[in-house]
């Protein structure tokens, strides 16, 4: 028979101490990762088996020397969010944003997906568990696996360990792990309906959730049924009025003051930007010249009467782009719009006295729908090409419009010059571009598990995943149809043609850009391109392991687990994009697989217990290593050691160190180049016969720049940005020793409350990166064997015959160190009221003391802190505190939820603080450059940002079966948004919401 037992809360904090974010009414089944009490066999009635998320071991809960964070389904249930990740992003202070709904709008694989990022160091770096398994990935970008995919209600509680871990759950735990853990059993059918919005508007959610659970065979079997649906409606550019703020920010490092830019051109700055102490906010542009008439020959991007463009089908000469062009933010989606279907089974069946047969299955799908703006292109935006029968990548670009196209205006033609017409369009007639991503994950598993004497216990298993995921990105442009469309002719009988025969047996229709409207349908047809991109990621899964008592000591059993772990991942990725290329980033088939087989052990030796000072003192020692099937891998070991002591009732001590280690992915290692375009600057402009700047000599080797230096008297830089990202097969594991020192504190004088403190480090070695563009650069004209073959980084800098970079290739690497240290605090406190119910008190801070970048740069070590900076996205301060107040069938909390103030860019912050240098060392010289009061950075300090929730549900009884439950809630109460984001989506940041503001839940339930 299964059953769930349930400790007091406070003598279980006493014991263990678990620093627990929720309430502790909220915790079902404290720390424990089942409780399953045997009944049936003479001798084993009322074992319990008790596993500690952090181990395999069967142990008591004394025993264990790790301290987790423990959200529960009551938490999550009554949480105003529908969102797991967002459950546990707003509720543990220790989980960063991963990807979200609100900040992949400019991705176009993992659009949908729903992540989490444990103390900051990387999504592949936090391993996420359910039941204890590791489950199939929902991206061949790494081993991401998205919390939407399962249904909320069979989740019993959510278990998070931050530290290293791999030594218990294998590859990837470096961070930590989040163990996802389902209910155990149920005996009724409940049925819910969720609904959510702004109260600003927008983002509206409808949650309807079905959930069976029955027992069989005399009770010795469990079935339980879930099943979810969730649409969320996104939020757009139209629902927030910030969005619709133009801006576009600079520091000006010559007038050293903050500048904005507007329509004004300034003759004597010879710029648009003013200072933004002489104008007014409504003043503010940021404009683009992606009409859907077009803009022609245009001769500047900020001064008046600077070419031709269409007023809708009206011809007009007088171009400005800060006065007439569009607000391109307009296209961006705050939220994107998505929708999520899950179905969960899970069944137990206790036979023959002492074993018991499990399984699970979930399936989950997933679409994302992301309506973007139509393409953009002007005469040479560069477009990347694939030659699938080398293997080989290329560039292309449409080009400008010929001179003698009949469609050109006279009035165009007249003052352009004799070989073509520059221009800038949008495809409006083409259609919006719209990223799909439909997501499709199985997983399955099937175990037994019993008793082969007394006390030993045995558990096999076996585990399949299957995750396919099908993007499309509709409307996007065929180039060389859309240069064959421009190239074109008019025939006597004044009908127009494509010039090309072959294109016009290909269907070439020609194409006419001038004015709004004028592309035919027949055209569209012919340019428009909806490439796909299909993902295949399969997880095999064998497991076995064998636990119980090695020895007997007088303190205790000395418990022990030998295991053993088998799995194989297998992942491919195809795409259709057509020959001649379009305007979309181009990743090419590739496929791989990876076998790993992995033994391990664990060890808790009790050294004293009940005795003066030394109430327990454990130790735990846990060890695995792994074989993968890559054959420059090596062997992957991983350690902990971990030791709990409580001198009395009231203190308990614990400390953990740990040797993790994560292999490279499928991706990271066997990826080919993946196209890819990265804003770069080469360190090589400005090169002339005789500069000395370091690296010059060097630069001056590539013919190219010899050419540009004899025609020119010097080497100008306009790079084309493209910057492909590449796998490296001779990737080494990244290595992380890990350090934690726990203190908890339970009075004896006040027993309901509970302190504790957590210390922590984590240092990461040989850490899977790419390298800076100008690292890659500097690295390799900045060293004695520059663009010789034996310095990879110069083989990686492609230049054509100017001189000009068309390819830098960003191949990942083991190159950099990464740093985390910091300390969390936790309070709980239990204040019984009698018959008015009982308060429960929560406070939990975390503090980052050191967040750090450690890179190799020229035989030098470059340190970049992380910590206070918003484009690392790593808060100094950041908590949690709540208060919940229950009696009989009421519930309400009230929460509150801080971030500390933070810097919004650090390249920025610095560069001002270079630029503040340099103007005080002026002033003191006299030079009349010096800026007497120069201004302070705008819109860089962010001030700390707080906001409240207040939740209500009351429980009414129908009758002796049948429930009803309201559950009622307004998350961000005061409507606090966060502070304006300069480059932020529609100027707000996801870290604060992405703009949602205060937003208001319902939810009705019903039980019988």
């Amino acid at each position: 028979m299964l059953s769930s037992k349930k400790p007091n809360i406070a003598a279980f904090s006493m014991a263990i101490g678990v620093s627990c974010i929720c309430k502790a009414s909220d915790i079902s089944v404290p720390e424990l990762s089942s409780t399953i009490k045997r009944q049936g066999h003479t001798n084993h009635t009322d074992i319990e088996r008790i596993a500690v998320t952090g181990s395999h071991l069967t142990q008591g809960r004394n025993h264990s020397t790790h301290t987790l964070v423990t959200i529960s389904d009551n938490a999550i249930d009554h949480s105003a969010f529908s969102s797991l990740s967002e459950v546990l992003v707003s509720e543990v202070p220790q989980i960063n944003e991963g990807i979200s709904h609100s900040n992949s709008q400019n991705s176009t694989h993992n659009t949908g997906l729903s992540t989490i990022d444990l103390r900051g160091l990387g999504l592949n770096r936090t391993l996420t568990l359910i039941d204890g398994r590791r489950v199939v990935s929902n991206s061949y970008s790494g081993d991401l696996v998205s919390l939407s995919t399962l249904p909320k209600g069979i989740i019993e509680r959510v278990e998070i360990i931050t530290g290293g871990a791999s030594a218990a759950y294998g590859s990837g735990a470096i961070s930590g792990v989040v163990n996802i853990l389902t209910k155990q059993a149920k005996d009724d059918m409940s049925f819910s309906v969720r609904f959510g919005e702004s109260t600003s508007g927008g983002d509206r959610e409808v949650a309807f959730n079905g959930d069976i659970g029955t027992h069989f065979a005399d009770g010795q079997g469990m079935l339980l049924l879930s099943t979810s649906y969730l649409e969320q409606f996104g939020l757009d550019y139209w629902d927030r009025s910030r969005a619709q703020q133009q801006d576009d920010w600079r520091y000006d490092h010559k007038r050293m003051c903050n500048t904005m830019l507007t329509a004004t051109y300034d003759n004597h700055h010879r710029t648009a930007y003013r200072c933004m102490r002489d104008i007014e906010q409504s003043e503010w542009t940021s404009l683009s010249d992606a009409l859907p008439g077009g803009v022609f020959n245009e001769t500047s991007s900020f001064q008046p009467n600077s070419g031709f463009w269409y007023d809708g089908q009206t011809l007009r000469q007088d171009w400005q782009e800060e006065a007439h062009g569009i607000h391109y933010n307009q296209f961006n989606k705050l939220k994107i719009p998505n929708k999520q279907l899950n179905i969960a089974i899970k069944s137990e069946l206790d036979f023959n006295l002492d074993n018991r047969a499990y399984l699970q299955i979930h399936h989950s799908q997933n679409d994302a729908h992301n309506i973007k703006s139509p393409e953009n292109e002007d005469e040479c935006d560069m477009v990347i090409t694939f030659n699938p029968s080398q293997q080989q990548f290329g560039s292309d670009c449409i080009g400008a419009i010929p001179f003698d196209n009949p469609f050109v205006p006279p009035q165009i033609r007249a003052q352009a010059n004799q070989v073509d017409i520059k221009w800038d369009r949008l495809f409006h007639e083409v259609g919006f571009v719209t990223n799909d991503n439909t997501r499709e994950t199985t997983r399955a598993w099937a175990g037994l598990n019993g008793f082969f004497t007394n006390d030993w216990q045995w558990d096999a298993a076996i585990g399949y995943g299957m995750f396919k995921q099908k993007q499309t990105r509709f409307n996007e442009i065929r180039v060389a149809n859309v240069r064959q469309a421009l190239t074109v002719e008019l025939l006597e009988d004044g009908s127009i043609r494509c010039q090309d025969p072959e294109a016009r047996k290909s269907g070439c229709v020609p194409i006419n850009l001038f004015g709004e409207g004028t592309i035919s349908g027949a055209a569209a047809d012919y340019i428009r391109a909806n490439p796909t991109l299909d993902t295949e990621i399969s997880l095999v899964s064998l497991s076995a392991n064998v636990s119980g008592p090695l020895a007997v000591l007088p303190s205790g059993p000395v418990n022990a687990v030998f295991g053993f772990d088998y799995r194989k991942d297998t992942q491919s990725v195809s795409t259709n994009v057509p020959n001649g290329g379009v305007t979309f980033n181009y990743i090419p088939n590739f496929s791989g697989d990876v076998s790993s087989y992995e033994v391990f052990t664990e060890l808790s030796v009790p050294l004293l217990n009940d005795l003066p000072f030394a109430k327990h003192l454990n130790l735990s020692l846990s060890a695995r290593a792994a074989d993968y099937s890559w054959a420059k891998m090596g062997l992957i070991q991983s350690y902990n050691l971990g030791l709990n002591y409580q001198p009395t009732s009231s203190y308990s001590f614990k400390l953990n160190w740990a040797k993790a280690m994560r292999a490279p992915t499928i991706t990271e290692l066997m990826s080919p180049i993946r196209g890819d375009y990265n804003a770069f600057y080469d360190i090589c402009d400005g090169v002339t016969a005789t500069s000395i700047k370091a690296g010059h000599e060097n630069c001056r080797k590539n013919a190219g720049i010899q050419s540009a230096i004899a025609r020119d008297g010097v080497f100008h830089d306009n790079n084309n940005s493209y910057s492909p990202n590449i796998g490296n097969p001779f990737l080494k594991p990244e290595t992380a020793y890990t350090s934690t020192i726990d203190v908890v504190v339970t009075p004896q004088a006040t027993p309901n409350l509970t302190l504790s403190a957590s210390l922590y480090q984590i240092k990461i070695e040989d850490v899977i990166t790419t390298l800076s563009h100008h690292d890659i650069m500097m690295q390799c004209y900045q060293s004695n064997d520059s663009n010789s073959t034996e310095n990879h980084l110069c083989q990686d800098i492609k230049r054509d015959q100017d001189g000009q970079i068309i390819e830098l290739k960003q191949r990942l690497t083991n190159a950099n160190e990464l740093i985390t240290k910091g300390y969390d605090v936790t309070a709980q406190y239990i204040f019984p009221l009698n018959n008015l119910g009982q308060f429960n008190f929560n406070l939990t801070w975390n503090h980052v003391i050191e967040h750090a970048l450690v890179s190799s740069s020229m035989q030098e070590n470059k340190y970049e802190a992380h910590e206070g900076y918003l484009d690392h996205n790593i808060f100094e301060d950041t908590a949690t505190a709540s208060v919940v107040w229950q009696k009989k069938d009421w519930r309400v909390r009230w929460s509150t939820y801080y971030k500390g103030p933070i810097k919004r860019s650090k390249r920025v912050y610095q560069n001002w603080l270079n630029s503040m240098a340099i103007n005080t060392e002026n002033c003191m010289r006299s030079i009349d450059s010096c800026v007497e009061a120069p201004e302070l950075l705008w819109g860089n300090d962010l001030p700390s940002f707080t906001t409240h929730a207040l939740n209500a549900s009351y429980r009414h009884q129908l009758s002796s079966t049948r429930v009803l439950t309201f559950t009622g809630g307004v998350h961000n109460l005061f409507d606090n948004k966060g502070p304006f984001i300069i480059g932020g989506n529609g100027n707000f940041h996801s870290a604060y919401g992405g703009g949602r503001g205060r937003y208001a839940s319902l939810k009705a339930q019903y039980s019988f």
